[in-house]
């Protein structure tokens, strides 16, 4: 319960794969590949502008729930480029940080009592007087942090981890919704989809057809919205570069009958080919 971002650059594999084309296949391995029950918060860049405030997004989530936070981009992205206007600094998220520098409990340092909002636990500098405590992998007893095999407090503090991770959607921002209105077919992206759904979004709505999209910057935990959303449409059309992973997690968490466009070739989506998808969807 550290901070940490890892940043995955996805490109197409397995292994070595096309090193320099553009993949979305490592959602699934980022939400799921780490040992037991140890949930993760998700970030996704979604332009090369935005990649800079993804970035701030992950370390302001990293520090104030002192947890592991994966940036999600591509190649795709990394290779791309756009013009940029340079934030106003103040305004950019508070990613200051608070390290513990006394006791918590009389003249002891409970590593583990935890905030009552955000659940973090304290972060103290190693080798602080007075503020001493166990790090490393093995679980850790409630608030003392002492090393513990105790079946109740590794329940609890399995949950605990849990609660924390979920809790970070109260936190983000909702989900926003393009719709001009009317429409009974959503368009849900993520990640360097965006410019190519929004283009095909713009040629479909030429053509006199209704169609919402939206697009997911935080894959975990959802924004609390999400399940409204994608339950106020009767067709959910989801663009990956992958095998339909997002899908996959968006049928499983919410329990529509979300559509699929996928291929695994190595590069982008063409706006043409998501106008064709996007039409004969909305036709069908």
């Amino acid at each position: 319960e550290l901070p940490l971002i890892v940043v995955d650059v996805q490109r197409a594999g397995p292994s070595t794969g096309m090193p320099t084309k553009p993949e979305q296949a490592d959602l699934l391995m980022v939400m799921f590949g780490r040992n037991s029950e140890s949930p993760v918060p998700v970030v996704a860049a979604s332009t090369p502008a935005g990649c800079f405030h993804a970035a701030i997004e992950a370390a302001r989530i990293a520090i104030k729930y002192r947890t592991p936070v994966f940036l999600l981009s591509d190649a795709y992205l990394a290779n791309g480029s756009e013009p940029w206007l340079i934030p106003d600094v103040s305004a950019l998220a508070d990613i200051s940080t608070e390290f513990a520098t006394m006791p918590n409990d009389g003249e002891t340092f409970l590593p583990y009592r935890r905030d009552a909002k955000t659940l973090a636990r304290p972060w103290a500098i190693p080798g602080t007087p007075g503020l001493e405590h166990r790090i490393g992998g093995l679980e850790k007893e409630d608030e003392t942090g002492n090393v513990s095999y105790d079946p109740e407090n590794h329940d609890l503090m399995v949950r605990l981890r849990a609660a924390k991770v979920a809790g970070i959607a109260s936190d983000i921002p909702e989900l926003e919704v393009d719709d001009p209105g009317g429409a009974d077919t959503l368009v849900l992206g993520w990640g360097s989809t965006y410019g190519a759904i929004g283009a095909a979004a713009r040629r479909v709505r030429a053509s006199g057809r209704k169609i919402a999209t939206a697009h997911l910057n935080h894959l975990n935990p959802f924004p609390r919205n999400t399940g409204e959303v994608v339950r106020s449409y009767d067709k959910v059309l989801v663009p990956e570069i992958n095998l339909g992973q997002l899908r996959m997690l968006l049928r499983a968490e919410f329990l529509v009958d979300a559509i699929g466009y996928n291929k695994v070739r190595g590069r982008p989506f063409r706006a043409a080919e998501l106008e064709d998808a996007i039409t004969a969807l909305v036709d069908s």
